[in-house]
Order: C-alpha cells, then sequence, then structure tokens
C-alpha cells in the first residue's frame, strides 16, 4: 500500500511540479521563471527524503509570428511579410533542497538564447535580426505543505515565497540597421523588451500548488504563481538606440516598465505503468496593471489561454518529461500608454503583440542524497 501511493503521489507531483515555467509564447514578455519548484514526490511519512536534493533541467523553445490586436488576428501582417519573427530558448537548471516531508527549497538558474527579425526595426527595407543571450533572472523560493503528509494521503496544499532577482541583463544591446532610412546607418541600442534577458526588477513570487488522487491511477492537479514588481520602470529606452518619439514621451512608453506575471494551471492526469499521461489547460498573464507600484512605461500586457497536453516517464531517481502547450485564445490587451494616448488625442489606442502557436518544453528531473 505504501509503495502504490509513494507510486500515486509521485505521478501527481510530476505532473504539476516538474514544469512550472511562467513565459508566454511571443512579444508578450512572460519571462521564464523556474523549470522545478519543489519536491516531485508526496511527502510519505515512511519515506521523508529528508536530506535529499532534486535537479531538473528544463528546456523550452518557441516561435512567434502571429499578430493580434486585443483577440483580433492581424493576418495580413504575414502575408506583407511585416511580421515580426521571435525564436525563444530557455535552459531552466534547478536544484532543489528537500529539509524533511513538508519544507523545501529551490533555486532556478535560466540561460536564454533569443533572436527576433523584423522590417520596422531596420528601416523597412530589409528583414534584419537582433539576438540576446545569457544567464535570466534567477529565482529563489521556499516551499511548505500545509496539511499534515502523514494523514493527507490522497492530496494536499503547497505555498511558495520567493525572490526573483534582477540577475538578467535588462538592457542588453545589438545593432539595428538602416535607422533613419539610410541604407549603411547602423546603431547599437537597447533590444526589444520580448527579447530582454531580465526585467530589471526584484519582485516577490506567491505560488499555491495542490493536487488530489481518487484512485491509485486517476488525479487532478492545480497552481497559482504571481510576481509581485514593485518597481514600474527600470531606465531602459524602447527606441532601439534612435530618439524616441514625441508620442512615446506624451504616453509614457519610452522607457521599459517592469510588470507583474500571472500564470495558472489545472488538468488531471491518468497513469499507465511508468508513464503519466495529462491534459489540461494553462493560462498565462502580463496584466495591464501591478498590484504594487506605478504601472505606465513600455510593456505590451495580453494573456494567452492553452491546451496543455503532457506525458511523464518515471524510473527510480530519474524521471522524463515533455508538456506543449497549445495555443486556444490569445489577446493583446490596452496598455496604460495606450490608455494615455486614447485620452490625449481622444483616438481608441491599443497596439498589438506577436504570439506562437504553441511551446515545447522537455525536462529531466534526477532525486540524489
Amino acid at each position: 500500500m505504501k509503495f502504490i501511493l509513494k507510486s500515486i503521489c509521485g505521478i501527481a507531483f510530476l505532473i504539476l511540479f516538474n514544469y512550472i515555467n511562467v513565459q508566454a509564447q511571443g512579444c508578450v514578455a512572460i519571462r521564464s521563471t523556474g523549470g522545478l519548484c519543489t519536491m516531485d514526490e508526496h511527502p510519505d511519512s515512511s519515506n521523508t527524503g529528508n536530506g535529499s536534493w532534486l535537479f531538473n533541467s528544463n528546456s523550452r523553445y518557441f516561435k512567434s509570428y502571429k499578430h493580434f490586436v486585443g483577440t483580433q488576428e492581424q493576418k495580413q501582417r504575414i502575408a506583407l511579410g511585416t511580421n515580426v519573427i521571435n525564436h525563444s530558448y530557455t535552459q531552466d537548471l534547478t536544484l532543489t533542497r528537500i529539509f524533511d516531508n513538508r519544507w523545501s527549497f529551490a533555486v532556478d538558474v535560466p540561460i536564454v538564447d533569443n533572436s527576433r527579425s523584423s522590417l520596422y526595426e531596420h528601416g523597412n527595407k530589409e528583414r534584419l535580426s537582433t539576438h540576446s543571450f545569457g544567464l535570466g533572472d534567477i529565482r529563489l523560493t521556499a516551499y511548505a505543505w500545509l496539511l499534515n503528509p502523514a494523514k493527507a494521503r490522497k492530496g494536499n496544499i503547497q505555498v511558495g515565497l520567493g525572490l526573483k532577482l534582477a540577475t538578467g541583463t535588462y538592457n542588453y544591446q545589438d545593432y539595428f540597421y538602416h535607422q533613419g532610412g539610410t541604407a549603411d546607418t547602423k546603431v547599437l541600442g537597447p533590444v526589444d523588451q520580448s527579447i530582454q534577458l531580465g526585467d530589471g526588477g526584484t519582485g516577490i513570487t506567491t505560488e499555491i500548488n495542490a493536487y488530489y488522487n481518487f484512485t491509485h491511477k486517476f488525479g487532478v492537479y492545480g497552481g497559482f504563481y504571481y510576481l509581485i514588481s514593485p518597481r514600474e520602470q527600470n531606465g531602459v529606452s524602447s527606441a532601439r538606440g534612435s530618439a524616441p518619439s514625441a508620442k512615446a514621451v506624451a504616453n509614457g512608453s519610452d522607457i521599459m516598465s517592469v510588470p507583474d506575471q500571472v500564470m495558472l494551471r489545472g488538468g488531471a492526469s491518468y497513469g499507465v505503468g511508468k508513464f503519466d499521461f495529462s491534459a489540461g489547460v494553462r493560462y498565462e498573464c502580463l496584466p495591464v496593471k501591478d498590484l504594487v507600484g506605478g504601472s505606465n512605461g513600455f510593456r505590451r500586457p495580453g494573456y494567452i489561454i492553452s491546451a496543455e497536453p503532457g506525458v511523464t516517464y518515471r524510473l527510480k531517481s530519474l524521471s522524463i518529461y515533455a508538456f506543449v502547450p497549445v495555443a486556444l485564445k490569445r489577446d493583446r490587451t490596452q496598455s496604460v500608454p495606450d490608455k494615455i494616448s486614447t485620452q490625449l488625442t481622444g483616438t481608441y489606442t491599443q497596439g498589438d503583440a506577436a504570439f506562437a502557436d504553441y511551446a515545447i518544453n522537455i525536462g529531466v528531473t534526477y532525486r540524489f542524497k
């Protein structure tokens, strides 16, 4: 019985926690904040795992190229070749210390490799690219189970509290060409916010994770994540090495903002031998306004709702998984600068953002003493 309970809960937590990457699929710049957030097994009273460690490596890739204003896709952008194309790759390396059957602490280190090609950033003459590569924003998080694991055999709730550090470069620069319509002009400037390695702010992360197993094969899971970013702006120009426009100065979008982030996940899993198959829904959002501090500055707020199928293969100390969230709804909402421009001009203003159709997530988790 103990072995069955341990296996059930281990599968449930692999689904719930092996992949908690908060990163939207496109120009809505929700950044990766962790490949693994906690232990991958229910802390069975007969096997607390005191003093053990978990190492998780999570690889995430997506290509964003479809533009939306609100929920309306701007299909003409692809037809005319004026769309922006982002390629984003993040390698999250997470080390978790399990102190006992209730407490754990995780450190996540993301390595980011991004590229962005467009016409409008290079004088509308030729599609050219900018790039960024390096360390992202490191996250430190402490976790605790709310219910006594020795008694809560079928389900439990876990809370997490941590810090998101400003370790990633948030003023990464590359060259922009054909500025001002001159073919031989090359200007060094900060790359677009969507491919910056970090956001320049120290934030507070909050999490709630839960699961419940109805049988030894079938269970449900859910998770909530919110990043509180008190800093309003990071001081980096959004003009890509050029002088900001009068409009950008007037509405406050000439400087990049430091936004909050939100993620919700929920679904069900079913075990077959050493495999566990899951089906869930994922909601990722960059809010228009922050909970703490101001909300002005350049940002592309919006959200994406995805169907999230996944599969996990579990061995004794090693687990391998793959999750592929597929976009169901994409919405680029009206930003604070958009609202200011609407008030100043009397004409409704709402910017666009490019989204991906899906993201690919592949990873492994290894437990060791």
